[in-house]
């Protein structure tokens, strides 16, 4: 796919949003990415990316709820649910080195880049993501994602929750910043409007629907996906 293809494509992404009770309040994980990046330089992100093939081919060890799975199914392809919840797993495990995971039964034929994820029979913790926010890149940008944004507890992660020794180098400067100080870093307007949504959750006011940006060259849009069960 040369450059030119890859702006008019827009690939399924996920992105987890990491936090814990800080000393002055919530706190979340985010990182920043090189400055040579083709996409959002310099800026400070939470971790997340393109779903893989493989994302959606291995076989499930934990299938994620039904409810989770309409919801991801909305204005998308209804069997991307599973994929895009392994995929937010992964990329919070390849570029922080923290594992979402808990103990179960690791399935048959697990693909090369997710074997060291099951050692010590781990397998990915689908059920403690909260999907809260849905954004598509706008267009003209060097790379376009569908993105959906998932909560999950820090408490949720195997291990020490601030070693990042077996991080990528995909985003520098790793760390866990107040929520109320995130907007003092550079951010991409879209993660200020997520950090307003987290806000909204943790502080027990929001999450009743969940807002769905999308902006296409015919112009942009705003739905909301029902977060009850009713299809």
């Amino acid at each position: 796919m040369d450059e030119a293809e890859k702006r008019l494509t827009v690939r399924d992404a996920a992105t987890t949003v990491l936090w814990r009770s800080g000393p002055d309040g919530p706190q979340v994980l985010m990182g920043q990415r090189g400055a040579k990046a083709a996409f959002m330089p310099d800026k400070f992100v939470f971790p997340g990316g393109a779903v893989d093939p493989q994302d959606g081919e291995m076989a499930v060890s934990v299938p994620i709820e039904d409810s989770l799975s309409r919801q991801l199914a909305f204005d998308a392809d209804p069997t991307c649910g599973q994929a895009l919840a392994h995929a937010a797993i992964r990329e919070l495990w390849e570029e922080t080195g923290l594992v979402l995971g808990e103990l179960g039964a690791a399935p048959d034929g697990i693909p090369p880049d997710w074997a060291n994820f099951y050692t010590g029979g781990m397998v990915p913790a689908v059920r403690a993501l909260r999907f809260f926010f849905r954004a598509v890149t706008p267009p003209g940008r060097p790379r376009r994602f569908d993105a959906r944004f998932f909560l999950a507890p820090a408490d949720a992660i195997v291990g020490d929750v601030e070693d990042f020794s077996q991080a990528s180098d995909e985003l520098r400067h790793l760390q866990w910043i107040d929520l109320g100080r995130a907007r003092d870093y550079p951010l991409p307007f879209v993660t200020e409007v997520v950090l307003a949504e987290v806000g909204d959750i943790l502080a027990g006011s929001g999450g009743s629907e969940i807002p769905y940006f999308h902006q296409g060259v015919s112009g942009s849009s705003f739905k909301v996906i029902p977060v009850g069960d009713s299809p």
